[in-house]
């Protein structure tokens, strides 16, 4: 990048999507980082972003898989909401159909760590896992996911509808998970990569 005079531009967080200011119980960070585990629903991960429209903000949750960066849940509102995070996760649970013990990591937000999400992660039998205070690195792949959407895909688009904006993102939702390629995943798509994993490994 020296060489060829590039400089790196840092991005700007413009709106707060993290309310940590509760008294709500927090969990331990059991994911630590981990992020690259060598099958299928061991370690999920779950963030909030917020998209700008002309009629107002939207809110994004998603649900990834961290074995394959596949984006297995997802939901959209104007209000960032607990049946928000939900939805995505309810999303993401009926099409897996995980097993127990499932680690579920997202940061300490109120969305999170309430009283109806925790007991919606205790009836699937997820092991619960949160950021430290302030660490968005402890959920770095997701906030990558939300970079590559804003910066990829909707940079210098401006959508003057929410509905608008919520094809936009299921169209790139779906061209990351089938296309998009992965150098961490041997450049192969989401998909790709879980199929390829099951062929050679014989999972079901």
């Amino acid at each position: 990048m020296k060489k060829l005079g590039l400089v790196v531009r840092q991005r700007q967080a413009y709106k707060v999507t993290t309310n940590s200011k509760h008294n709500n119980q927090v969990a331990d960070n059991v994911l630590a980082r981990q992020f690259n585990p060598t099958t299928p629903n061991v370690a999920w991960a779950g963030d909030v972003t917020y998209l700008r429209t002309a009629q107002g903000w939207m809110y994004l949750a998603v649900v990834m898989d961290l074995h394959s960066r596949r984006i297995i849940g997802w939901a959209l509102s104007k209000r960032m909401t607990v049946q928000l995070v939900e939805r995505a996760l309810q999303m993401a649970v009926n099409l897996r159909q995980p097993p127990k013990g499932v680690i579920f990591h997202s940061d300490r937000g109120s969305q999170y760590t309430s009283k109806c999400y925790q007991a919606l992660l205790t009836k699937h039998g997820f092991t619960v896992s949160m950021s430290g205070k302030e660490a968005c690195l402890d959920n770095a792949v997701v906030e990558r996911f939300f970079g590559s959407l804003k910066h990829e895909w909707l940079l210098n688009v401006r959508h003057l509808t929410r509905d608008s904006m919520r094809s936009d993102v299921e169209k790139y939702i779906r061209y990351y998970n089938k296309i998009r390629l992965h150098s961490s995943l041997d450049d192969m798509s989401p998909i790709e990569y879980e199929n390829y994993k099951k062929k050679v490994s014989g999972w079901t």
